[in-house]
């Protein structure tokens, strides 16, 4: 993937009204362009791309898509479909209304390209510089500036997801060669945890502490544990296992 560097980001005049005409108070993605601009250039991650090869997509909107994901504890799924559906993300990607956005895995590809190019803080240090020129941190205040945690969250995020798609194919593969069996074994409340896609049920990302998802990581291990013991009693031959998979 080789990187097709843009000049200037600036936000197109129609994903600028509609921005406007959706919040006609402000919003806080719409004040944060108006006030530092694009914030990254692509020059910045010109080092982290080759000059050949087929376009990479536009390493400035990866860039704040990332810090928009940590900020609101998203997967990568959930910030590709951000990108594509909320006009507050166009806005400060300067993206068009109808573009459609990028697939999930290229979040996971930028932020394999930061660390393995030892530019792990470029985003947060970015911004904060922003910040400073715009006098909206105080000189001897304390700010993080390590970079590193925020891909790390972003990384349990996914992990999250993972476990929990796991668990919700096991059990709709159940579901379809022993139906009767699997209702006898899961408590009531599975069909609203695992009915839907991880990503929409919200699951990974409910609440932004680390003790919430700590808390759903036990429940999606739990069950799983649970699902399997049933599925071992299967293979010694208890009479309670499902059938449908002998």
């Amino acid at each position: 993937m080789s990187l097709q560097q843009q000049v200037t980001y600036l936000v197109p005049d129609d994903t600028a009204r509609v921005a406007r005409a959706a919040f006609p108070r402000g919003n806080l993605y719409l004040r944060l362009y108006d006030t530092l601009g694009s914030i990254f250039a692509d020059q910045d991650f010109a080092a982290l791309f080759p000059t050949r090869g087929q376009p990479a997509q536009a390493p400035v909107c990866l860039a704040l898509a990332t810090i928009l994901q940590f900020a609101e504890g998203l997967s990568d799924r959930q910030a590709a479909n951000a990108v594509r559906g909320r006009i507050d993300w166009k806005y400060l990607l300067c993206l068009d209304l109808t573009d459609p956005g990028f697939d999930h895995t290229v979040l996971s590809e930028f932020r394999t390209r930061l660390v393995e190019g030892k530019n792990e803080h470029l985003l947060l240090d970015t911004l904060l510089s922003h910040c400073r020129e715009q006098g909206l941190l105080k000189a001897r205040g304390r700010q993080r500036t390590d970079s590193t945690h925020v891909l790390a969250a972003v990384r349990v995020l996914n992990r999250l997801e993972r476990v929990g798609e796991t668990l919700r194919h096991a059990l709709n593969t159940l579901a379809s060669v022993a139906p009767d069996w699997l209702r006898a074994q899961v408590p009531e409340d599975w069909y609203a945890r695992y009915g839907h896609r991880i990503d929409k049920s919200g699951q990974p990302a409910a609440g932004p502490g680390r003790d919430d998802r700590r808390g759903w990581a036990t429940t999606a291990g739990g069950g799983g544990h649970r699902s399997g013991s049933a599925l071992a009693r299967h293979t010694a031959g208890d009479r309670h296992a499902p059938t449908g998979l002998g």
